[in-house]
């Protein structure tokens, strides 16, 4: 057994934002380790979906309900008795939030709050891994990447919701959880990649849309870099680091950042010339409109020496190889040639090979 089954297996784990594509990628690999899931999401987000592709619903334990309905929540909760909580329900597009802030601020922001006060009055809830972004830092356009001491602050009302989480848990860890029997931790991740995900105004799912009909993706900041990780990699960051918070008092109330390493850090061009290689046909071309593009960070990328120092954590994947695994999936999905299913556990084991040859914690036996 490796030692996240060792965890996780027949242990009651509650996700929210389960229909999520991080969300249904990680159900799916609790689900492999043996847990017992529910979820708690207020729809499935996108057609097609992971969730649905997966037939998730079908190995979990589903439940429907808006992560702003404080009440709903606590009647889930109640009745699935989790023992783990991953906390991934999320408004998570930065335009959308430029569309409508309010919104964005609720499910984030009151969002966080509500599954803190939840867990705050269960203290059967063993641990909590509440999930932010990368974007919950005040961006200085640095050439380094920001460690969990510096300043937090977002431009936009996606990035300010999720300091605004952050914020909230801190205030929650501080004020009722830090003597308590549940312990908790944020994660900051991003510019995740990987099959499944259909999100709008997303490089990836938009070029997938377009090549699937024969088009080309028009893109708006080609030259922006970003350190592009599999979502796999932050995954086994949150199941690593809720394991180890069932056993090491000093991870309570502590922040973590989850990304890869620095020869990771490649712009969008480089990323859809690696795509295009792996899909025949594959066109891209520039937007002449840079509206849009102006509100965007041209640098964003992480320190994950803690991680690595408290955990023994670290991202495995080259970028070859995310981008491999990432355009595979989406191909076997539209040439209809693969269980869905199967080639999602298919990659799970192969990233936890590469994990184990790597010598990172988490993955060895």
């Amino acid at each position: 057994m490796s030692r996240l089954t060792e965890v996780y297996k027949d242990r009651r784990v509650l996700v929210t934002g389960h229909t999520g594509f991080k969300g249904a990628w990680l159900s799916q690999w609790l689900n492999h380790l043996g847990a017992q899931v529910s979820g708690y999401s207020d729809c499935v987000p996108t057609d097609p979906s992971a969730f649905e592709l997966l037939g998730l619903e079908g190995h979990l334990s589903h439940h429907l309900g808006d992560i702003r309905d404080r009440g709903r929540l606590s009647s889930v909760i109640d009745e699935v008795q989790p023992e783990m909580v991953f906390h991934l329900a999320a408004q998570p597009l930065v335009l959308r939030s430029l569309a409508d802030p309010v919104e964005t601020f609720e499910v984030n922001a009151m969002g966080m709050v509500n599954i803190l006060e939840c867990i705050r009055e269960r203290p059967n809830i063993q641990a909590a891994v509440l999930v932010t972004s990368d974007k919950a830092y005040r961006n200085e356009e640095w050439d380094w990447g920001y460690r969990e001491t510096d300043h937090l602050g977002g431009h936009d009302p996606y990035s300010s919701s999720k300091s605004c989480a952050e914020l909230m848990a801190h205030s929650y860890h501080h004020s009722f959880l830090q003597n308590a029997p549940t312990r908790t931790a944020t994660t900051r991740a991003g510019n995740v990649i990987g099959g499944g995900d259909w999100a709008t105004d997303r490089i990836v799912p938009d070029s997938i849309r377009a090549w699937s009909t024969g088009q080309s993706v028009t893109v708006r900041s080609p030259q922006a870099t970003r350190p592009w990780q599999h979502v796999l990699e932050p995954l086994s960051g949150y199941l690593w680091l809720g394991s180890r918070l069932l056993s090491d008092a000093n991870l309570d109330g502590e922040a973590f950042n989850f990304g890869p390493g620095n020869t990771q850090n490649k712009t969008v061009a480089d990323l859809l010339e690696s795509m295009t290689q792996r899909w025949d046909g594959a066109r891209w071309d520039i937007s002449p409109n840079s509206t849009l593009a102006n509100r965007e960070a041209s640098l964003l990328k992480l320190s994950c020496d803690k991680a690595l120092r408290m955990l023994e954590w670290q991202a495995v994947l080259p970028f070859s190889e995310t981008v491999a695994m990432t355009v595979d999936w989406y191909r076997s999905w539209h040439q209809a040639n693969a269980d869905i299913g199967d080639l999602t556990i298919d990659q799970i084991n192969r990233y936890t090979t590469v994990a184990e040859d790597a010598g990172v914690a988490w993955a060895q036996q």
